[in-house]
């Protein structure tokens, strides 16, 4: 399975978002310079993270984005399904039906092939469900022995992050 570059940044945006002080924004623009992406690519998968309800926007010039939930309320899955959208990775278009020997009738169960697919897309979903920003933020804590990784963001945020009034 193969997931758009969407889906790497839009999972990085939200755990940067997570770091935050209460009231305070991030623009797109912040969000892009720091991982180095594109910033109307970015906006594209920002902007489908809050339709979704995952992240808040706040306009205006003083503006940007938040998180709408707390980081141990928004899963991987739910990252992967608002930029991605819900549909399965695997559509089974019944091959079996085509070609000079098909099979006969309408089949009413779906191939093995389908079955076995489908089988794999939950297990894959169902791990992605239960992994939250916060165990991502957790594990990230934890390998970065020398703080330079925190360090780096701190010194970002102290710079970017729009503090509330």
């Amino acid at each position: 399975m193969k997931m758009s570059d969407g889906v790497e940044q839009a999972i990085h945006s939200v755990t940067m978002l997570a770091h935050l002080t209460d009231g305070s924004v991030l623009s797109a623009a912040a969000l892009a310079e720091f991982h180095g992406v594109s910033p109307s690519y970015l906006l594209k998968h920002l902007q489908a993270l809050s339709g979704a309800g995952l992240v808040q926007t706040v306009p205006g010039p003083k503006g940007g984005y938040r998180l709408a939930r707390a980081p141990s309320d928004i899963s991987l899955l739910d990252i992967v399904l608002a930029v991605e959208g819900d549909a399965p990775a695997f559509r089974c278009n019944e091959i079996r039906q085509r070609g000079p020997n098909p099979i006969p009738g309408i089949p009413t169960k779906p191939c093995g092939i389908a079955s076995a697919m489908l089988k794999a897309e939950r297990a894959y979903r169902n791990e992605l469900a239960r992994v939250k920003i916060s165990d991502v933020i957790s594990d990230l804590n934890e390998t970065d022995t020398d703080g330079a990784i925190a360090a780096r963001g701190c010194a970002f945020l102290e710079i970017n992050e729009r503090k509330s009034a």
